[in-house]
């Protein structure tokens, strides 16, 4: 069985604070609830491990990290001194449906303990004040945030209408029940191939799907010009002399990303312009529509008389062909002479790719 590694939130902040920010009164019953866990969790044969309480959010990660092993899980303990959010809420690792499933799980044994409370249900980390919880994010084993209650001053006790032994209870019953299947999944892990879409273009490698989260080869984030090292806690994952790297962690740099479980395809876009995918016909155009009639308007001034909503046009077609709308565009401008015609296409054809065009067609029509 694996372990599970229950560390408590101290400051209510990331970055490396946590010490100062919640009165020591709330800390110390956090702490507690916490030992109260892991008695529960050891009297049924669980190995729980209290992680220290005077390290940084850096420094917990780091020791995590040191000591995990395939099946182990962690949980970080929460309360807030938000006036304006007194609910429980567990948080999970955006754009990771393994992950949000064992929240639920995790979140519906605590309900069956203290049904009374308010909650918020689960939540991906991206709804938090920072965009990003290092703690699901940076440790190298499936990681959860339970936020369970708060405090408003020193003198106040549980907010939550329920006994501390009945919390503590409904979150190690949710933990057993989740260590019980990752335990069970790291004897045999799953590593599943999934299509990629770059700015709207196949991708020629694969992707993977590891522990729940969408994975690109490094080779992709490299064509993409990213830097890495301009973010801490990015771990790579290594398949079959292939690395990768979860797809979330992109979003740092500005890459938005799209998951289409149906088809189990990944769509990456990127505003910035990739040298490898400039000259591709498949792909993403870079130019606007004000940009595309500029071009043209250079060639023809009198281009757009008729065919005004062309530059427009081909932006909207193409983005849904998935076809890259400056290539398009450009072999219209080469075969019309930027809308000029007078060779074998007319305008009232509205041939503007010249497709079947060709002398031999012409003469046979005219005979």
């Amino acid at each position: 069985m694996g372990r599970i590694f229950l560390a408590v939130e101290q400051g209510g902040r990331e970055e490396g604070y946590r010490w100062g920010a919640i009165a020591d009164t709330a800390i110390r019953q956090i702490v507690l609830l916490r030992d109260l866990i892991g008695q529960i969790l050891g009297s049924r044969d669980y190995e729980p491990i209290s992680v220290p309480d005077d390290l940084s959010t850096d420094q917990v990660i780091q020791w995590i990290n040191r000591q995990a092993q395939p099946g182990d899980v962690a949980l970080e303990i929460q309360t807030t001194s938000d006036l304006l959010n007194l609910a429980a809420t567990i948080f999970y690792i955006s754009h990771n449906d393994q992950r949000r499933i064992q929240a639920e799980q995790l979140l519906q044994a605590y309900l069956r303990r203290v049904p009374q409370i308010v909650h918020r249900g689960v939540q991906p980390d991206t709804q938090t004040d920072w965009g990003r919880l290092a703690f699901c994010r940076d440790l190298a084993i499936p990681a959860l945030r339970i936020q369970v209650g708060r405090f408003t001053n020193l003198d106040e006790q549980w907010v939550i209408p329920a006994q501390p032994q009945d919390v503590a209870l409904g979150i190690a019953e949710g933990l057993a029940g989740w260590s019980r299947a990752m335990s069970a999944n790291a004897a045999a892990p799953k590593i599943l191939p999934i299509t990629l879409l770059l700015n709207g273009a196949l991708y020629d490698g694969e992707g993977i799907v590891a522990d729940g989260n969408a994975c690109v080869p490094v080779d992709l984030v490299d064509q993409m010009g990213i830097d890495l090292d301009a973010v801490a806690g990015i771990q790579p994952i290594a398949y079959c002399n292939v690395v990768y790297l979860r797809a979330i962690d992109l979003r740092e740099f500005n890459i938005a990303i799209q998951w289409d479980k149906e088809s189990s395809t990944l769509s990456l876009r990127s505003a910035l312009i990739l040298p490898s995918q400039i000259d591709r016909i498949m792909g993403r155009g870079m130019l606007s529509e004000v940009q595309l009639m500029m071009f043209l308007k250079a060639h023809n001034p009198e281009s757009l008389g008729r065919f005004s909503e062309l530059p427009k046009l081909y932006r909207e077609e193409a983005s849904i062909e998935g076809v890259n709308s400056d290539i398009a565009f450009a072999q219209m401008c080469v075969e019309t002479r930027f809308l000029k015609f007078g060779g074998i296409t007319k305008p009232e054809q509205n041939n503007f790719a010249g497709l079947g065009a060709t002398a031999l067609m012409q003469q046979g029509k005219a005979s």
